[in-house]
């Protein structure tokens, strides 16, 4: 009756996870598929999939995924495979790693950005940096 092999397969972009608006977690987060912070991460966050940082959301700690999309605060490290994406009101405080960052008008930057060159193949936690541009910045999408 129930095919139970479609039943445990998820799309991907499924968000399969979320910490929701006035909880706190601290520790070590790792998942598949995307997972949806609004509330309070303090720790690190490895994953090959899409972390979602909502507006209410703070984050401090270390940060590699596959791609990132922020409106809320983060300080830290964020090293993403293929993106990271500052919608307004984002504020980051700290580093970016990455081939690809997008910065929304309203977006708050301070601190360094790294970009990478874009290698499909690249493996989070073995990206070469030695070829990338190094860029101290601090910008503000707001003129």
């Amino acid at each position: 009756m129930f095919n139970k092999e479609k039943e445990e397969k998820k799309k991907g972009g499924d968000v399969i996870g979320l910490i929701g608006k006035g909880m706190t977690v601290q520790g070590k987060l790792s998942f598949e598929d995307t997972v949806r912070i609004d509330g309070n991460f303090n720790g690190e966050i490895n994953s090959g999939g899409t972390l979602v940082i909502g507006e209410s959301a703070h984050v401090e700690g270390e940060i590699k995924v596959g791609s990132v999309i922020i409106t809320g605060e983060v300080c830290g490290i964020i090293e993403a495979k293929t993106r990271v994406e500052l919608q307004s009101p984002a504020k980051i405080t700290g580093e970016i790693r990455t081939p690809n960052l997008i910065m929304g008008d309203g977006a708050v930057f301070d601190g360094k950005c790294v970009m990478l060159k874009n290698d499909p193949s690249a493996n989070v936690e073995t990206a070469g940096f030695g070829s990338a541009a190094d860029v101290n910045y601090k910008q503000s999408a707001n003129f």
